[in-house]
């Protein structure tokens, strides 16, 4: 029963997904950006705090705030005992999703049905590392998410993370949190129209 009122607040999350915080004394973080400074910061704001602490303690993040707290995921995002891996984008990335879908922000946020299938696209149920991305020893990672949709994580020849068939990549990998993991992405991703 918990899970099934996790997986359904976490629904939400995918499309308004921000950074996250660290569970040990010491957050680790790989920077894929170039941005040592973003990298940095989040890492610090991260320690001992939960993804929903670090998406309310981070600017970058206001819109995925305001999508979170619309499709009533603040909830699941604060679980203590959640284990989730968080593709985040950030405000611009929202920005340029809402231009291309032709929606506005107010739009978006009142259509918690759609909302719901966007951000449930951008979480994973089990905690996925950079480290364990790159144990997989392939190009092309398929994982479910919480939407139950399969999304393939791709690695390039020079080491960046990205996805099929969708143009964001990962700018900021494994910022920790008591909860699980952030993965902060420079575009919205978009779960199949087909289901």
């Amino acid at each position: 029963m918990r899970n099934l009122r996790v997986a359904a607040l976490i629904a939400a999350f995918a499309l308004l997904i921000a950074a996250c915080g660290g569970s040990s004394e010491e957050t680790t973080t790989t920077e894929v950006a170039d941005d040592p400074t973003t990298t940095a910061t989040m890492a610090d704001e991260a320690m001992g705090d939960t993804i929903a602490d670090v998406v309310v303690a981070n600017d970058d993040f206001s819109t995925l705030l305001a999508a979170v707290e619309a499709a009533g995921l603040t909830e699941a995002l604060a679980d203590p005992d959640a284990t989730l891996t968080v593709f985040a984008p950030t405000n611009a990335a929202f920005e340029a999703a809402l231009a291309d879908l032709g929606l506005t922000a107010e739009e978006l946020l009142a259509d918690t049905e759609t909302l719901t299938a966007i951000l449930t696209y951008h979480v994973l149920g089990d905690v996925v590392t950079s480290s364990d991305i790159a144990a997989a020893g392939t190009e092309e990672i398929p994982v479910e998410t919480l939407s139950g949709q399969e999304l393939v994580v791709v690695v390039g020849d020079d080491g960046t993370v990205g996805f099929k068939d969708q143009s964001a990549t990962v700018t900021t990998a494994d910022v920790e949190a008591s909860n699980g993991v952030i993965h902060v992405i420079d575009a919205v991703l978009l779960p199949p129209s087909n289901g």
